[in-house]
């Protein structure tokens, strides 16, 4: 990926990201632990972006990737994945989606403290243009979470706090020398042993709810991958604000697979909140091409 076009990586990887609500709310109706079916995502995404790595990037002394590993995926991975699918069956793939996507807001707000490439004014303007579309998808959603705020709701909000620190953290400690792909599989296979025990201590390690969806653990499978391959690329190409996107593009596509393939129905409101995002993303998307002339 090109360090001055990042915009195909972040629709990519945000498309990538998108499929794991729909996916994961039907793995969750099919009885699948909601830690396992994380644990599966990382085994898997990470497998595959080691081969890539260890085909197509060359290694390099890179101290400190494993401690990296464990913090980020800590931060990164268990907690938002783990808190993710288990909030999903209860409030929705949407609302889910929704609420991941105000994750440029905490990421801006923190990078901005820490002075890790904080945005310019225009970026900011993009991330508040692209809040706005959530949160006109929100209202228009609000009944999807039986018709209130709940315990569920409250876990979720937490999602996007974790994924901005997690954001800034990949950036601010990256090591030096150690290239993406290799960091995409320390980050994602380090996370598995941690949402294994939850997994554990949630209700045991049955495996048999996936002899069952074999196409849908396939799918997400697949998903993950692709998003894994590209994340850690986007991160070096747009920094941790301009990753943080990859959620209001992973929330207006969950809004289509709902509707294109799970039976949903949507509000034109729903619509509107998609345009103005895309609006937020191409704002952005013009504020990094000026920074960098």
């Amino acid at each position: 990926m090109r360090r001055d076009r990042p915009l195909a990586g972040l629709l990519m990887t945000g498309l990538a990201f998108g499929c794991n609500f729909p996916l994961g709310k039907l793995a969750m109706a099919a009885g699948v632990n909601p830690a396992l079916w994380a644990a599966a995502i990382c085994l898997g995404g990470g497998l595959a972006v080691l081969a890539a790595a260890l085909a197509f990037e060359p290694s390099g002394p890179a101290p400190g990737v494993w401690r990296y590993a464990a913090t980020s995926s800590l931060i990164s991975n268990v907690i938002p994945l783990t808190l993710t699918f288990a909030v999903i069956a209860h409030i929705g793939s949407g609302l889910t989606a929704i609420l991941v996507a105000t994750s440029p807001i905490t990421t801006a707000l923190i990078s901005l403290l820490l002075g890790v490439r904080p945005p310019t004014r225009w970026g900011l303007a993009g991330i508040f243009v692209g809040l706005t579309g959530a949160c006109l998808i929100v209202a228009a959603q609000q009944g999807g979470a039986g018709g209130g705020w709940s315990s569920y709701l409250l876990l979720a909000a937490l999602i996007p706090l974790f994924l901005g620190a997690g954001n800034v953290y990949r950036t601010v400690a990256w090591p030096r020398g150690a290239g993406p792909l290799r960091l995409g599989a320390a980050i994602n296979l380090a996370a598995v042993a941690p949402l294994l025990a939850i997994a554990w201590a949630w209700g045991g390690l049955d495996l048999s709810p996936f002899a069952a969806i074999p196409g849908l653990a396939a799918a997400q499978l697949l998903a993950a991958t692709v998003m894994y391959l590209l994340l850690f690329r986007l991160q070096a190409a747009g920094g941790p604000t301009y990753l943080s996107q990859i959620g209001y593009v992973a929330a207006a596509f969950a809004a289509v697979i709902g509707v294109g393939f799970l039976g949903e129905r949507y509000p034109p409101m729903v619509w509107v909140g998609v345009a103005v995002v895309a609006a937020g993303i191409a704002i952005t998307t013009l504020a990094q091409r000026r920074e960098r002339r």
